[in-house]
C-alpha cells in the first residue's frame, strides 16, 4: 500500500523533544501538543494545518474544507449557521434526521420543518420526491442525510435539481458516508454545505470529522461559522487522523466482500457496503449477548436488527469470524409499531415510560444510537417501544426513565 503522505503527522515526527511549560496538564509532550512554535493554530491556520485543510478540500471536492475535532454535530451547527447568516429562516429536513439538526435550529433561531418518512420493515426509507418538493415551497433551505445510519442513500441528484429549480441551498449531513469520496455518490459532488464525520467509516480517532462548501460564498460563511463551534484547544492526535483518514486509499476489497456477504447473510439490501444490517427481530437482543460473549460487538441494535459497521480496515478474517457467528443464530420476526395522533396544543407532561404506554409522545426519545427518533413527537407510545428504551444501553430524549406525554382530554 502507497504510503500516506500527512502535513500534520510529519508535523509531529518532526518536533524537538522538550520539558512542557504549556498546556495539556500531562506534561508528556509528545503528539498530544498545543499551539506552539512549530506547530499551527486551529482558529487561524498558516502552517501545516492550513495545508491540510487544501489537501483535504482537494479531495472532498470543495472549495474549502475546516477540519473538526468536535465531531459531526459541530458541522452540523457550523452548516445551519451558515444558512442563518445567508438569510435563511427555515430548513427542511428529515424527520428520523440525528438529533443535532433539530437542536441546531432550535438553539440559532432557524425554523425546523420536518419531511415525513415512511418505514418498510422496520427501517426509514429517505424521503420521497414530492415531499422534498412540497417541503422547498416553504423552506429556505433543504439538509437530506446521506447515507444514514441504515446505509440507504438520498437521491441527491434530484434534490440538487429541485434545490436549482427553486433557487435554495442544499445541505448534506454526511456523518455516515466520508468514506464515500471516491464514488459519484458523495455529498460533495451536490451539496452546497456538508459534513463528512470520518471517524465514522474512515481510519480516525473518535470526534474527527470534516465540513465543506462548494463555493467561495458559501466558503466564507462557513468560514465564519465554523469559529462559533470549533475548539480553540484542538487535539492534534485527531487533527493528524482526520488528514491520514481522507487520504487513506480505497480498499476495493473489503468492499467487493462486504457486498457479497450481504446477500448471503440475507442482510437488509441498503446502498451502503460499509453498514451490514442484519434482521433478527425480536430475537435481536440475544443475538447481541451471543456475539459480545464470543468478542464481536456491533454498531448498535435497535431491537430489530443487529448493525456491523465496516471500514476500509476491516478484514477479510474478520468478516468470516462474524458471518460463522451469524449462521449459527435464529432470526425472528422484524415488527414495527408507529401509530400517530393530533395534540397540537396540549400540555405536556413527564410519565414513568410503563404508565405513558398509549399516550401521544410529546417530545421525540430514541436510542442512542443512532440518536435518532424511535418515538416522535405525535407518534402513541407503544408497549414495544417502551420496552425497547427500557432495555437499550444508551437512549436520549427520556428523563429518568419517563417519557413526555400530551395530557389527556
Amino acid at each position: 500500500m502507497k504510503k500516506v503522505k500527512c502535513a500534520i503527522a510529519e508535523m509531529l515526527r518532526a518536533q524537538k523533544k522538550h520539558i512542557s511549560f504549556h498546556t495539556p496538564g500531562h506534561k508528556r509532550a509528545g503528539a498530544d501538543i498545543t499551539e506552539l512554535s512549530y506547530s499551527d493554530n486551529l482558529y487561524a491556520p498558516k502552517g501545516v494545518l492550513r495545508r491540510a485543510e487544501r489537501d483535504v478540500a482537494e479531495i472532498l471536492g470543495a472549495d474549502c474544507s475546516f477540519l473538526l475535532t468536535d465531531g459531526s454535530t459541530a458541522g452540523v451547527y457550523a452548516m445551519v449557521l451558515a444558512l442563518k447568516k445567508a438569510g435563511c429562516n427555515s430548513l427542511a429536513f428529515p424527520v428520523y434526521a440525528h438529533v443535532c439538526v433539530k437542536h441546531a435550529c432550535e438553539a440559532l433561531g432557524v425554523a425546523a420543518l420536518p419531511i415525513p418518512q415512511k418505514k418498510s420493515a422496520g427501517i426509514p426509507l429517505q424521503p420521497a420526491a414530492e415531499d422534498l418538493e412540497t417541503a422547498l415551497q416553504t423552506a429556505d433551505a433543504l439538509l437530506l442525510t446521506s447515507p444514514d445510519y441504515y446505509g440507504n442513500y438520498a437521491s441527491l441528484a434530484a434534490a440538487r435539481e429541485l434545490c436549482d429549480c427553486a433557487g435554495k441551498p442544499l445541505l448534506v449531513d454526511g456523518a455516515h458516508g466520508a468514506h464515500l469520496h471516491f464514488t459519484e455518490a458523495h455529498a460533495g459532488k451536490f451539496a452546497d454545505l456538508w459534513v463528512d464525520g470520518v471517524h465514522k467509516s474512515l481510519p480516525a480517532l473518535t470526534q474527527g470529522a470534516v465540513v465543506s462548501a462548494k463555493n467561495r460564498a458559501w466558503s466564507e460563511l462557513l468560514e465564519k461559522s465554523v469559529l462559533y463551534f470549533r475548539t480553540t484547544s484542538p487535539s492534534y492526535p485527531i487533527l493528524a487522523s482526520v488528514e491520514y483518514a481522507v487520504k487513506y486509499p480505497r480498499n476495493l476489497k473489503i468492499e467487493e466482500v462486504a457486498s457479497a456477504l450481504k446477500g448471503a447473510l440475507d442482510a437488509y439490501p441498503n446502498d451502503d457496503w460499509s453498514k451490514l444490517l442484519i434482521p433478527f427481530g425480536d430475537c435481536a437482543d440475544a443475538a447481541q449477548k451471543f456475539l459480545e460473549v464470543h468478542g464481536v460487538f456491533p454498531e448498535f441494535n435497535d431491537g430489530n436488527y443487529l448493525m456491523f459497521y465496516l471500514s476500509p480496515k476491516t478484514t477479510t478474517k474478520e468478516l468470516k469470524r462474524l458471518c460463522s457467528l451469524l449462521n449459527k443464530l435464529p432470526r425472528g420476526t422484524v415488527s414495527e409499531d408507529t401509530e400517530t395522533a393530533q395534540a397540537a396544543g396540549m400540555r405536556a407532561v413527564w410519565l414513568e415510560a410503563e404508565r405513558a404506554i398509549g399516550r401521544v409522545c410529546a417530545e421525540d426519545c430514541g436510542l442512542f444510537p443512532p440518536c435518532m427518533p424511535l418515538i416522535k413527537a405525535g407518534d402513541v407510545v407503544s408497549e414495544r417501544a417502551v420496552a425497547r428504551l427500557l432495555t437499550a444501553s444508551g437512549t436520549y430524549g427520556m428523563r429518568n426513565g419517563a417519557i413526555a406525554v400530551y395530557e389527556e382530554e
